[in-house]
């Protein structure tokens, strides 16, 4: 197929900020080598941890067309997602992104909204997908190549009046358009607020994450029991951790609020470790459904809420 026009990108694009997307940008698919090399150091460093689906993935993270034949654009969005979580040391912390609405299923489904007008606009058959987060894809260098952001100090990528309290999706498309052109300059500068703020020493450098010492992989990602160093480094926090994003004079200037979707669940952002130690499974999963915490499950939520008390208790 040829290289769309101008006219076609530009009402996308304006599609998707009317859907609530608060950047929007494309990039020619072909191989993210700069950002697989990175990937495979930290794999090759064990600083992955026990996440081995970045290992087993590495292949269709390399090449999308392993997700989608014939794919020649990655169409990168991103989303407002709520301010940064307060640290609450005496009762237990929850990063803001557990309180509002499963963000998965809300980028998922503007994703397809927009694949939708997509074909409707361009008027032949088109082939694509949505990703959001648990897909194979490189989505702060997808977003990076589209030009809609530059990844900081603590790894998270930076829209310019957003920060980087926002959730990333991509649509792969078997159509071809003209690419944008990525931001220049460091969006940090001399900064150092996220590794300072770092409780852990989890920014090892600027732009290189240990995963083993990180609490939101800690607290979300690691599915076993804690050993005593694990317990040791996961602090006040039951869910995740919004120390870095919180740190970071992007996120306290930003001038794009969140996104409708993303209001507060009454009952959860007050929630306390003891509250969650005495949750049932029928009300966890009331308090929780539709929430990024169901992924979790009231297993290892309460294995977290321990490790929260004992320092309570010590």
């Amino acid at each position: 197929m040829d290289r769309l026009h101008a006219p076609f990108k530009a009402s996308i694009r304006q599609k998707a900020l009317e859907l609530g997307f608060c950047a929007a940008g494309f990039a020619t698919a072909g191989p993210q080598e700069a950002a697989i090399d990175l990937l495979q150091a930290m794999i090759d460093k064990g600083r992955h941890g026990e996440m081995g689906y970045l290992a087993t993935g590495l292949r269709e993270r390399q090449d999308p067309s392993q997700l989608l034949p014939g794919v020649k654009t990655v169409l990168s969005v991103a989303i407002a997602g709520p301010a940064p979580a307060d640290c609450r040391d005496d009762a237990g912390s929850l990063s803001s992104h557990a309180a509002v609405p499963d963000y998965h299923r809300i980028v998922k489904g503007l994703l397809l909204e927009l694949l939708e007008y997509i074909r409707a606009t361009v008027g032949r058959p088109v082939d694509g997908i949505a990703c959001v987060d648990g897909a194979p894809v490189l989505e702060k260098a997808w977003a990076e190549s589209a030009g809609i952001g530059r990844t900081g100090r603590n790894t998270l990528l930076i829209v310019p009046g957003a920060g980087s309290a926002v959730f990333l999706g991509e649509l792969l498309l078997d159509l071809d358009f003209e690419p944008d052109s990525p931001i220049a300059g460091d969006p940090c500068d001399s900064c150092t607020a996220c590794l300072d703020a770092c409780p852990t020493g989890a920014l090892i450098a600027s732009g290189k994450l240990d995963a083993r010492r990180c609490i939101s992989y800690l607290t979300i990602e690691l599915k076993r029991e804690f050993t005593e160093q694990d317990a040791a480094m996961t602090g006040s926090w039951l869910f995740g951790c919004d120390r870095c994003m919180a740190a970071c004079p992007h996120n306290r200037d930003r001038s794009v609020p969140p996104h409708p979707a993303f209001t507060p669940i009454e009952g959860i952002t007050n929630l306390t470790a003891e509250k969650v130690l005495n949750l049932t499974g029928s009300t966890f999963r009331k308090l929780f459904a539709g929430t990024t915490v169901m992924r979790l499950g009231l297993t290892r939520l309460k294995r977290n809420a321990r490790s929260v008390k004992r320092k309570t208790w010590s």
